[in-house]
């Protein structure tokens, strides 16, 4: 059996690294064909080294850093222009979306577009334009299958079942940083202090997104896009320990859960392998060890970014575009100290509420919804 040619976009972010691990694991079954990453360039050239790529897909400081540096044969492209010629190539079975915000928009519609098989842990690019990639997908017979532990999770649990008994999906939620925080507390928590996530190490925005619910929110217009649900079919429960990554409830009352230890190579050596399943080499649950699952409704009230979320997702058109862009502006003042941790729920709330939606958005309006988000979230944040 010939290895698949695997592209990691984001290799030295957390998925990216995983991602590596599990190839690492499987070499006779996986080789890197090409890995991008925007700063973090002393890692990317290790990786490299040791996986040997035929391209690296840098930014200009990753073209200054490499200028005279040995890459064993290694070939370098631009993240500006080349992402996606390089997840389209012939050759390419799989891509990995690792690389968080909306510039992954273009590559994922690039891959599904060329029949891959993706594996997005990104969620900002279904968010925006998760119907339009979703038509893409069916019509050129590309499959997704998602990494993030609870979209995963619930792709897992609808494997051969028939799909008019599905009934409801319950996403899961650790709670985040703040879960156990009283609300009058939340600013005057530290950037520190708000990062330092109970269970899983991700980068600075998702943990944020994590502390305000916000992230759960996206992932409710996720799953609405990817398994084609109403939102009515789709519930948030908070669950502590982070065992249960999702469950899926059908019409007869059985629910399946899927569990397993927090480690993400799971969902995406899953991706990779799928409809296969291998040795991870991890330690199995020990289930007289947890002693106890716990289950929470969400408070709306303390976080109301998910109230949003979920009015965002009724609504549709190009709203979900200007909720990602607008958070996305919040949350790096935030994270650079310019605002209040509150202040990001109310800096897009406004620009949910001043925007004019456009219904069955085309792709440019999807892009120029986005721009218009940012600016307008710029201008509520200088006036605050």
């Amino acid at each position: 059996m010939a290895a698949k040619n695997i592209v990691i976009l984001g290799s030295t972010g957390s998925i990216g690294i995983s991602t590596l691990k599990v190839i690492e694991r499987y070499p006779a079954r996986f080789r890197v064909f090409a890995l991008s990453a925007y700063n973090n360039v002393q890692l990317l050239e290790k990786q490299i080294h040791t996986f040997r790529p035929r391209y690296a897909v840098v930014s200009d400081r990753g073209m200054e850093y490499f200028r005279g540096r040995s890459l064993n044969g290694t070939k370098l492209l631009h993240v500006d222009h080349d992402l996606e010629d390089i997840v389209a190539r012939r050759s390419v079975s799989h891509v990995v979306i690792g690389m968080r915000g909306s510039a992954a928009l273009g590559p994922f519609l690039s891959a599904v577009n060329n029949g891959k098989t993706v594996a997005p842990a990104n969620k900002e690019a279904l968010v925006i334009a998760g119907e339009l990639i979703m038509r893409q997908a069916r019509r050129h017979n590309a499959v997704i299958v998602p990494v993030d532990s609870e979209q995963s999770a619930i792709f897992q649990c609808l494997q051969g079942q028939n799909r008019p008994e599905l009934k409801k999906i319950y996403l899961t939620a650790s709670g985040g940083t703040l879960r156990t925080v009283a609300r009058q507390r939340f600013d005057k928590l530290s950037v520190a202090e708000i990062l330092n996530h109970p269970r899983w190490k991700m980068g600075k925005k998702i943990t944020v997104d994590s502390a305000t619910l916000m992230n759960k929110g996206f992932e409710i217009i996720e799953a609405l896009r990817l398994f084609d649900l109403t939102v009515e079919q789709v519930e948030v429960v908070i669950h502590p320990e982070a065992i249960i990554h999702s469950m899926v409830e059908y019409v007869d009352g059985s629910i399946i859960a899927q569990l397993g230890v927090t480690d993400m190579r799971i969902p995406i050596q899953y991706a990779l392998t799928y409809p296969q399943r291998l040795d991870a080499g991890l330690k199995p649950l020990n289930f007289a060890r947890l002693k106890s699952l716990n289950f929470e409704k969400p408070d709306y009230r303390k976080f109301p970014a998910l109230s949003l979320a979920v009015a965002v997702a009724r609504q549709g058109g190009t709203l979900p575009s200007v909720l990602n862009a607008a958070d996305e502006e919040a949350v790096e003042a935030f994270l650079n100290k310019q605002i209040k941790l509150t202040d990001i729920y109310r800096s897009v709330e406004k620009v949910v509420a001043r925007h004019r939606v456009r219904a069955k958005p085309n792709l440019n309006q999807i892009l120029e919804a986005d721009v218009w988000a940012r600016e307008e979230t710029r201008k509520v944040i200088s006036e605050l």
